[in-house]
C-alpha cells in the first residue's frame, strides 16, 4: 500500500506538474498579450494628447451679433443700435438705411463693441454689415416701427423766400409740445452774415427765432429741422429732417406818428417817403410798438364782427391790406374817408388807413405806393397813438421784448 501510495503520489505529481507547466506555458501569451495591451494604450494615449494639441491649436471663429435682432420687423427707434463681437474684434461696421441714411458710431476700448451715436430713425428698414479683424463680413436687417402719433412744424417766412429785416422765424406746432427742449435743441437758425439767433417759446405750440436788433440787409438765414423721431410729448414725435432757407431784402422801417398823424418811411436808413396817416380813434385806439407786416392783400374784406366790434362795418373790397396783428389791425388804403381826415384827424377802429382809390388801381394815392415798397416782413413802428404796447405774441410782434426777456423765454 505505500508502494501504491507512492506511486499515486508519483502520478499526481507528474500530472500537476504538466498543469503547472501548461500554466507557465499559458502565462507566456497572456504576458505578451498584455504586454501588447500596455503598448496599445501607450500608442492611444499619446494620439488623445496629440488631438488636444490639435484642438487648442484651432482659432474660433469670430460670431456677431445686434441689438436689434437680426430680422425684427418693429423694433424700437429710441434706443441706440448695438453690435458686439464674440472671439473676435470689429474691423468696421456699416449700417444704412433704406432711405439712403447711414448711422454713425464708435468702437468701444476693446474693439467688441460698436455703438451707434444716433438712434435709428422710424420706419426704416436697416442692413447692418460688420466685418470682424481676419475675417469674412457678416450682415442683418431689422426694421424699425414707426411712431404712433406726430407732429410738424409749420414755418414762417416760405422757403427761399425775401423778407423785410423785421421777420422772425416763427414756427407753429400742430400739437402741443411738452419737452421743449428737446424740440428746441432740434431746430437751429443760422445766419450769413453770422449773428446770435435764440428761440423764444410764446406757447406750448409756438416757438419764435430772432437775433438781438433787426437782421441785417442781404442776410441768408438757414432754418435746420431735425424733428424727426424728437418726442415733443409722450408718445408723439416730430417727423421733419430738412433745411430751408430764407433771405432778408432791403431795409424798410416806416414810423407812424399818430400825435403828427404822419408815416415816414425809411429805406436804407434814408428818408423814403411821408404819408400822410389816420389812425385809431379815442374809443378804437391803435395799438402802440414794434410791429411787422404778417400777411398782405391787394384787396381783402374787413368785417367788423370778426374783431369783436359787431355790425359797425362791414367793406368787401379795404384795398392795399397788410397785416400787422393777429387780433387785426392793419395799415391799409382807405377810399371811403374824405382826403381831408388824412394827416388830420383818427378816425379808424383801430388801424392805420392811407388815402386810397376804390379798386386798388390808382398808382398816384398813398395807399397804393406805400403797399407798392412794402414786403413781408417789413417794420411798422407805432407812436403816440394813446394805446398800450402791442403784445409780443400778437403777430410777428416779438421785437417788443428786450434782448434778456426774448433769452428769458428759451428752453435751452
Amino acid at each position: 500500500m505505500g508502494v501504491s501510495h507512492i506511486s499515486n503520489r508519483s502520478q499526481l505529481s507528474q500530472k500537476w506538474s504538466r498543469r503547472g507547466l501548461l500554466g507557465v506555458l499559458g502565462a507566456v501569451p497572456a504576458a505578451v498579450a498584455l504586454t501588447g495591451c500596455s503598448s496599445s494604450a501607450g500608442a492611444s494615449e499619446g494620439t488623445a494628447k496629440s488631438d488636444t494639441s490639435a484642438k487648442a491649436t484651432v482659432t474660433k471663429k469670430p460670431t456677431v451679433s445686434v441689438t436689434p435682432a437680426d430680422g425684427t420687423k418693429k423694433a424700437d427707434f429710441t434706443s441706440p443700435v448695438e453690435i458686439t463681437v464674440t472671439d473676435g474684434t470689429l474691423a468696421s461696421v456699416k449700417v444704412t438705411g433704406n432711405d439712403g441714411s447711414t448711422l454713425d458710431g464708435s468702437l468701444n476700448a476693446a474693439k467688441t463693441k460698436w455703438t451707434s451715436a444716433k438712434n435709428p430713425y422710424s420706419g426704416t428698414k436697416y442692413t447692418v454689415t460688420a466685418t470682424p479683424e481676419g475675417a469674412a463680413a457678416q450682415t442683418a436687417t431689422f426694421t424699425t416701427k414707426s411712431p404712433g402719433e406726430t407732429f410738424v412744424g409749420y414755418f414762417t417766412p416760405e422757403a427761399d423766400s425775401t423778407s423785410g429785416v423785421g421777420m422772425p422765424v416763427s414756427i407753429n406746432f400742430t400739437h402741443a409740445v411738452k419737452d421743449r427742449e428737446a424740440v428746441q435743441k432740434a431746430i437751429t437758425v443760422t445766419a450769413e452774415p453770422a449773428v446770435e439767433v435764440v428761440g423764444h417759446w410764446f406757447s406750448d405750440t409756438r416757438l419764435d427765432f430772432r437775433p438781438e436788433t433787426y437782421w441785417a440787409a442781404g442776410t441768408k438765414i438757414t432754418l435746420s429741422l431735425r424733428l424727426k423721431d424728437v418726442e415733443g410729448q409722450d408718445g408723439v414725435y416730430g417727423v421733419q429732417q430738412k433745411d430751408v432757407t430764407f433771405h432778408i431784402g432791403r431795409e424798410q422801417i416806416s414810423t407812424v406818428d399818430l400825435s403828427t398823424k404822419e408815416m415816414v418811411v425809411k429805406r436804407d436808413g434814408a428818408t423814403y417817403a411821408t404819408y400822410p396817416v389816420s389812425g385809431g380813434n379815442a374809443q378804437h385806439t391803435t395799438w402802440s410798438g414794434i410791429m411787422v407786416i404778417s400777411e398782405r392783400f391787394k384787396q381783402t374784406r374787413m368785417e367788423s364782427s370778426t374783431v369783436g366790434l359787431g355790425d359797425e362795418y362791414d367793406i368787401s373790397d379795404v384795398p392795399h391790406a397788410q397785416r400787422l396783428t393777429t387780433s387785426g389791425t392793419f395799415v391799409h388804403g382807405n377810399y371811403w374817408a374824405s382826403t381831408s381826415v388824412f394827416g388830420h384827424e383818427n378816425t379808424s377802429h383801430g388801424c392805420v388807413g392811407l388815402h386810397d382809390a376804390k379798386g386798388a388801381n390808382d398808382s398816384s394815392v398813398a395807399g397804393y405806393k406805400f403797399y407798392e415798397s412794402s414786403m413781408l416782413g417789413d417794420v411798422v413802428i407805432v407812436k403816440n397813438s394813446g394805446e398800450k404796447t402791442v403784445e409780443a405774441s400778437n403777430g410777428l410782434n416779438g421785437w417788443n421784448l428786450s434782448w434778456a426777456d426774448w433769452k428769458a423765454g428759451s428752453a435751452v
